[in-house]
Order: C-alpha cells, then sequence, then structure tokens
C-alpha cells in the first residue's frame, strides 16, 4: 500500500477485492488493539461483511491496496470463521467515532469524528490521528486532526474495567505488564495487583524499577508480600529485600518458607555487586551419571530463563547449591550434538575458567567478552557450585539506575516513530459526517 493516512470514515462499505478482482464483500469496520499507554493502537484488520452477511476478519497483512473505490487483498484465501471481539480490541467506527475524549493541552472536552490510520516501517499499521471536534464549537466543521497522543480518554486504562484490563494482561509478557503499570493511576496499578495471583505478580516485580517494587510491595499485607518473593527467582528476591530497611526485611524473610529463604539468606551475604551477589542459586545441575535426554530434558523446561538453559553444570551429590565438588559445565549446544543415552561425565568442559563469588561487575563483564558466554559456575574455593551468572543479571547492573522506568518499546518491538512518507490518494481527509456501523463480532 501507498497511503501514508487513511481516514476511516470513508473506508466503510467499500467493496473488498481478491487479487484476480473477485468481489468477497465489502469494509464494515476496522479493528485496533487498545493499549493501556497513551502509544498509537496497532491496527489488527478489518471486518469484512460477506454476500451472506456473515461478517469475518482480514488481517491487515492481508491488505495489498486501499484506494477510494475498493480495498485490495494480497490473497483470495480468508478465513471464514465468524468475528468475535476480544477484550483489548475496539472497533473504529463501531465504538472511537463518536467517543468523547479530552484534549491533553487544554483539558477541553471533544468528541471523535474520525480516525486516520498510518503504516510505519514494519509495515504495521497505528490508528495515529483522530479527526475531532471540541465540545465548545457548534459549527461542525470546525474539525482538529491531531496526533493520537494529544488525546485522553481512549486507552485501555480509560475504556476497560479492571476485569478487563487482567483478561489483557494474561496475554503479555511479565516486562510489557510491568511497563504498563506505571502508566496506570496509583488507584488502578493497586487494583491490578490486587488482581493478579501470587506467581503472577512475582514474574512482574522481577521486571520493575526497585521503587516501583518498593512501592507495591508496601501495598501488600506481610503475608501476601512474602507469599510473592517466594515466588520470585532468590536472586530478584534478595535484592528487593536489600532495598527494604532491616527490620523489614527480617520480617518478611521469616514469613517465608525456610527452603524458599534459606537461598536468599545466602545471597543476601555476598555484595550486590559481586558474582555472589548477582548469581542465581538455582541453575541446571546434573549428576556425573546423567544421560544427555535427561539434560535437555532440563533446559527444555519452559519456565527456565534462555540463559540458564545455555549450559548444564555437572557435580557430585549433593545436587542442590551448594554442591558437591564441581567438575565443570556441558554446553547446550554439544548436547544436541550427542546421542541421547552418552553420560555427560564424558561431555564436560572441565577447563572453563570459573568466577569466584567476590568477583567484581568488571571481572564479570571481562569473563563474558572473553568466552563468549551468556551464563557462568560461581565456584567457592572449596569447589562448591554456589550458582550462575547470567548475562541478565549483569545488564541489571550495568545499566544506569533507573533504565526500567525510560520509554518502553511498544509491544512487539514495534516502536511508533512519526509519519510515513507518501500519499493518501482521495482517503486523507475526515469525513464530514462519520460513517458508523453496529459493532460486530469476529474472531481475529
Amino acid at each position: 500500500m501507498g497511503q501514508a493516512r487513511i481516514f476511516v470514515a470513508r473506508m466503510a462499505g467499500l467493496a473488498v477485492f481478491g487479487p484476480d478482482g473477485e468481489r468477497i464483500g465489502k469494509v464494515r469496520d476496522v479493528v485496533a488493539m487498545l493499549r493501556v499507554d497513551a502509544t498509537p493502537p496497532r491496527v489488527l484488520g478489518l471486518v469484512v461483511e460477506l454476500g451472506n452477511r456473515r461478517r469475518i476478519f482480514v488481517p491487515m497483512l492481508r491488505v495489498a491496496d486501499v484506494d477510494p473505490a475498493a480495498v485490495t487483498l494480497a490473497s483470495g484465501s480468508v478465513s471464514l470463521s465468524g468475528f468475535h471481539q476480544r477484550p483489548n480490541e475496539t472497533l473504529v467506527l463501531g465504538q472511537m467515532l463518536d467517543a468523547p475524549v479530552t484534549l491533553r493541552d487544554s483539558g477541553e472536552d471533544a468528541v471523535v469524528v474520525d480516525a486516520a490510520i498510518e503504516p510505519t516501517r514494519s509495515r504495521d499499521w497505528v490508528v495515529g490521528r483522530l479527526a475531532v471536534r471540541p465540545r465548545r464549537r457548534l459549527r461542525r466543521s470546525s474539525v482538529d486532526v491531531l496526533a493520537w497522543s494529544a488525546v485522553q480518554g481512549l486507552t485501555l486504562s480509560d475504556r476497560q474495567g479492571i476485569e478487563g484490563l487482567l483478561s489483557v494482561f494474561e496475554t503479555m509478557r511479565p516486562a510489557d505488564i510491568a511497563a504498563a503499570l506505571t502508566e496506570l493511576p496509583r488507584k488502578r496499578q493497586l487494583e491490578v495487583v490486587d488482581g493478579l495471583d501470587d506467581e503472577r505478580l512475582a514474574d512482574v516485580f522481577e521486571e520493575m524499577s526497585e521503587s516501583e517494587q518498593r512501592s507495591l510491595l508496601a501495598h501488600l499485607d506481610v503475608e501476601r508480600a512474602a507469599d510473592v518473593l517466594e515466588a520470585m527467582s532468590p536472586d530478584d528476591a534478595a535484592d528487593l529485600l536489600g532495598e527494604l530497611p532491616d527490620d523489614e526485611a527480617v520480617q518478611l524473610l521469616a514469613l517465608m518458607e525456610p527452603e524458599e529463604s534459606e537461598p536468599v539468606r545466602r545471597l543476601l551475604t555476598y555484595s550486590s555487586r559481586t558474582a555472589g551477589g548477582l548469581m542465581t542459586p538455582e541453575p541446571v545441575v546434573l549428576r556425573p551419571d546423567s544421560t544427555v535426554a535427561e539434560a535437555l530434558a532440563h533446559i527444555r523446561n519452559p519456565d527456565l530463563p534462555p540463559a540458564l538453559a545455555s549450559m548444564v553444570f555437572v557435580c557430585r551429590p549433593p545436587s542442590a547449591t551448594p554442591t558437591g565438588r564441581y567438575l565443570g559445565c556441558v554446553h547446550g549446544q554439544r548436547l544436541l550434538r550427542e546421542a541421547p543415552f552418552e553420560l555427560v561425565a564424558g561431555l564436560v568442559d572441565s577447563e572453563l575458567a570459573r568466577l569466584a563469588p567476590d568477583a567484581t561487575i568488571e571481572e564479570i563483564t571481562r569473563y563474558f567478552a572473553t568466552y563468549n558466554l551468556v551464563a557462568g559456575p560461581v565456584v567457592d574455593a572449596a569447589d562448591h557450585l554456589l550458582g550462575a551468572v547470567t548475562v541478565d543479571d549483569l545488564l541489571d547492573h550495568l545499566l544506569p539506575d533507573g533504565w526500567r522506568d525510560a520509554p518502553h518499546p511498544a509491544e512487539g518491538g514495534t516502536v511508533y516513530g512519526g509519519e510515513a512518507a507518501g500519499h493518501a490518494s482521495g482517503i486523507e481527509g475526515p469525513a464530514t459526517v462519520p460513517a458508523r456501523n453496529g459493532a460486530g463480532t469476529t474472531d481475529a
């Protein structure tokens, strides 16, 4: 598509054709994905009404061209499943037009009369502009075209109740939830925290800045705070406890189950900027008589972070850290090249240098750069494996303070960066009278 901006009200009723000219139906609406923050919502696709009046969903990537007379698809193959709207979706014609909004700069009330979709460099489309009419103006021609970020009242947090927000958060990565939470009003933040289960909240806490962690942890009663700390990775829990007053940290540790608090207590004995303070005490540890098949089964665990899945550590019993005598490691790529029945004892890399628990940030950085690794063993003077440092642990401490509070990339790695070039070929102006449709329902 060559258009830079298409006003959606002018698309209503446009005929939809396949690549060979066969008529498929007509446009009834445009589906966009609402966001929690002020980032322009991504356009997911079109609601198309077939000749039998059935409404289906056509992904935006299937749309090859839009002109004033018709929409042309890149493929004539479309799913005939009926359209069912999801909680984080909005119908631009059926739900966004005529919606009340507030202008951010002036605080003036307005109403949306049209919305413009624009392509990004990654071939996504976003609702980048809104045509709004301030309520105080009576003349119908007094329409202002503003950037999406210039108005408020249309984000997911504005339009959804807490149940809708939680259902959307269930589909998001913890890092994206953490970023979205920082954009919510304090009251809504606390409602989300109360609504998330302990495991999910622990995952989100691990992606937050220390100030946000402390603020939200203070909202929890001490019993639930201890439960959330138990569900966090020991190294992340230790980092958070290290930021709390001593008496509060002691109280929370006492409420945690002993088997959960013990590795956290050990981590707290090290400086936070050493290998002992950065390491996770729960890497994949195997006995020498374990097979390659067993090792692969461990690193296939979907809950294991990718960096920790890059190697397994072979030790004499006991296997829990601090282990028996450390023998060496086996790299994940080596495991993939060996027969499943082979023993890991025969594959051990015993020559790889080890990190001492008091190794500094600079020494750890040089270690990863020298050996091209994403994880490394932390071994004490008595040859006990204490844990493993991963590159993501290191990056958390190399980045400047407050880096988690910086602007977050949009979901899916697409950063909205301005207008695309091109011309709109006759559909670049907002409609004088916005076309509306009833909200059809679709399964995207």
